[in-house]
This record gives C-alpha cells, structure tokens and sequence, in this order.
C-alpha cells in the first residue's frame, strides 16, 4: 500500500508550475549574464588568463601533483577509516557493556568534534606526547577518525537492518559472535550500505581540502601556491579549474554510488518471473522426496 500525502497538481497548478520554473529559470540566466558581464568588464575572461595553462607547463604539473596527493590522502583515509568503522560497530554491538560503553563514547566524542581540530590535534598534539608525523599522516588520521566515527554509524544501522531470524539461525548453529558478524551480517551490510559508503568517500575527499592548514600539498593549497606565484589575475582560471576538477572527480563517485544504489535495488527486488516458472531454482512441492 503506498501513501499518498497530496493529491497530485491539476492543469491549473501543472502551469504555475511552469510558469515559476520558467521565471526561476530566467533570473538564473539573467545573474550568470550579468555576473559574466562584470567579469568582461575586469578583464578576468581575456583569452591570454585562461592560456596560463597552455603558457605554463609547470602549473599543470603542479596541479596534477596536487591531485594526485589528494586522491592519497582520500584513498588512505578511506581504507584506515573503513578498518576503525568495522571495530567501532563491532564494539558497538557487543553484548558486554564494557565494550561497548566505551566504544559508544568514542563514537560520539569524534562524531561531535570538528574535523579541522582532530587535524590540528594530529598535526600539533602528538608531537607534544612525542609521536612526530608528517603533514600526510596528520591529515590521515583526522579524517581517520573523524570518518571511522561516522562509518560505524553507517556499518551498525546495516547489521541491525539486518533480518533477525538470520543471526538466530546462526546461532542455532553453533557460531560464535565474531563469526556471525564477519560472515553474515558485516558482508550483507556492506553490500547494502555501499551507496553510502561511496557517498562518504566524495565528503572524505572533499575534506582533503582541510589539509591546507597544515602545509599538506594537496589540490586547493598546490592551485593557491600557483596564484601567489603567477599573481591574483590568475586567481579566476586556476580555482575555476580546480572547482572543475573536484566536479569531476566527486561526480564520477556520485554516479558510482547511484550505480551502486540501482543495481541493490535490483538485487533486492529480483527478476520478475511467470507463475509456475522453476527456473530460478524453486522445486514444485511434488518433486520433493
């Protein structure tokens, strides 16, 4: 049965629709006119600006070294973040309060600070408690820990999500905890949580930007390095190419995460098949012995 919480528009309400989207269309042709008029006006759209790339190998190269640091970090983060969600959720699960008490804290505590300052904390703190780290390793562990946080949540709504009767079978069976999470329940609530865990890389990859603060020389620092460099009538092509990239980058992961999301759905959903069609492996009840 499905709910309907308002009638659908009539022919009336289908124009006023049109009709808004029509106007809220043109204001937003109207401001980028205007916005592109101004900047024709401050020379900022003279050819020889946006040549600067054509002009200056070295800035392609640095760009690309950018890019590259911050798919590193990103790639790194995510991975280190996945194995510390998996133990959080675990904890969080457990059945022993003096696991998961503790495990619930931590969870919280890093979900509830900032991720700038788990970065700073990383990069400044530790070195005062004696563990020296680089820039990479400082902006890793912030994301680490911070991200960790949040895929626990993610990993534990897919385990309890999850159909009772098959962890009672489980344990009808004789498996022990650890065994009815690694081989049950963690690889189902990993295969129906992967749309969000794409989703969380393209925030984990943003927030590779954060590693600036700390001299990490990733995309955003290498593009404003090269305006300091070249000068500030750069500063329009280089960070419009560097918004471009992110676009890119975080688009293509968006559209693998609703891949990832159509094709669960699918799965979930199953072929439709014909009345009495055994194809799909179901036996009539008359050829059971």
């Amino acid at each position: 049965m499905s709910l309907v919480l308002a009638d659908p528009p009539g022919p009336r309400g289908r124009r006023r629709i049109l009709v808004a989207s029509l106007v809220a269309a043109a204001l937003l042709i109207a401001l980028v006119v205007l916005a592109m008029l101004r900047l024709a006006d401050k020379g900022q759209l003279d050819p020889e600006l946006w040549q600067v790339f054509s002009d200056e190998p070295e800035l392609r190269t640095l760009l690309w070294e950018g890019l590259l640091d911050t798919l590193r970090a990103a790639a790194t983060g995510m991975v280190l973040a996945v194995a510390v969600g998996t133990a959080l959720a675990f904890a969080r699960l457990s059945r022993r309060r003096f696991v998961r008490g503790p495990a619930t804290a931590v969870v919280e505590v890093l979900r509830g600070l900032p991720l700038l300052m788990l970065i700073f904390f990383a990069y400044l703190g530790l070195p005062e408690l004696g563990v020296n780290l680089t820039a990479f390793w400082a902006l890793v562990i912030g994301l680490t820990a911070y991200n960790g946080a949040v895929l626990s949540e993610i990993f534990r709504a897919g385990i309890l999500s999850i159909d009772r009767g098959q962890t009672e079978a489980a344990e009808a069976l004789g498996l022990r905890g650890t065994q009815i999470f690694t081989l049950i329940q963690f690889p189902q609530a990993v295969r129906r949580m992967s749309p969000t865990l794409v989703s969380q890389l393209v925030t984990l990859l943003k927030d590779t930007s954060l590693g600036f603060v700390i001299g990490y020389t990733e995309l955003l620092r290498q593009g404003r390095s090269a305006v300091e460099f070249l000068g500030g009538r750069y500063a329009l092509p280089i960070y419009t190419t560097l918004a471009v990239i992110y676009i890119i980058v975080n688009g293509t992961l968006s559209l693998l995460a609703r891949w990832l999301e159509r094709r669960q759905s699918a799965r979930a959903d199953g072929p439709a098949r014909a009345p009495g069609d055994t194809s799909m492996g179901d036996t009539p009840a008359e050829l059971v012995p």
